[in-house]
């Protein structure tokens, strides 16, 4: 009996690390969203439309990302931070006040915070695999990909 107690709360120590740094990747992903999206409203230039349209397209992924990142962590057994402040605490990703640069430094400025996002997504992966929870492991690696592909837009759209 003692084993099993001793198993659940391994298990409860493990689980706890993986939503923890899920939590980490959805307080960056909802910083990238937020930085995607105030560029698609504020982006100018020769470029506009079609910034204006990839930006779009991004936050619209990132939102839905940041529901299943939030809905993973509530189905680990821990509650999704909620609030700007404790998002705010938990991301590395910083993306300035209220700024509004030109449009190539907006695209660099997101590639900054992709690159930033897919090194904490992987290693929360690492930290899910450890833990033998694949199906987190497995939702963070098909944010890295996501990540990963807009990071190869960017970048083309850099030249």
């Amino acid at each position: 009996m003692t084993r099993t107690k001793t198993t659940k709360k391994t298990t409860s120590r493990k689980t706890n690390a993986v939503a923890d740094a899920m939590a980490r990747v959805l307080a960056d992903t909802y910083a990238v969203y937020l930085q995607t999206h105030s560029y698609h409203w504020n982006v100018t230039g020769p470029q506009f439309h079609s910034l204006h349209m990839m930006f779009e397209v991004q936050y619209n992924e990132m939102w839905m990302a940041v529901d299943l990142l939030a809905e993973r962590i509530r189905a680990l057994g821990e509650f999704a931070p909620g609030s700007a402040k404790s998002l705010g605490a938990l991301s590395d990703i910083s993306f300035g006040r209220d700024e509004t640069p030109k449009a190539e430094t907006m695209v660099k400025n997101l590639l900054k915070a992709h690159e930033a996002l897919i090194k904490n997504a992987k290693t929360a992966r690492d930290v899910a695999a450890k833990a033998g929870d694949s199906e987190s492991e497995d939702m963070l690696i098909a944010r890295i990909q996501e990540h990963e592909k807009t990071v190869w837009m960017l970048r083309a759209t850099l030249g």
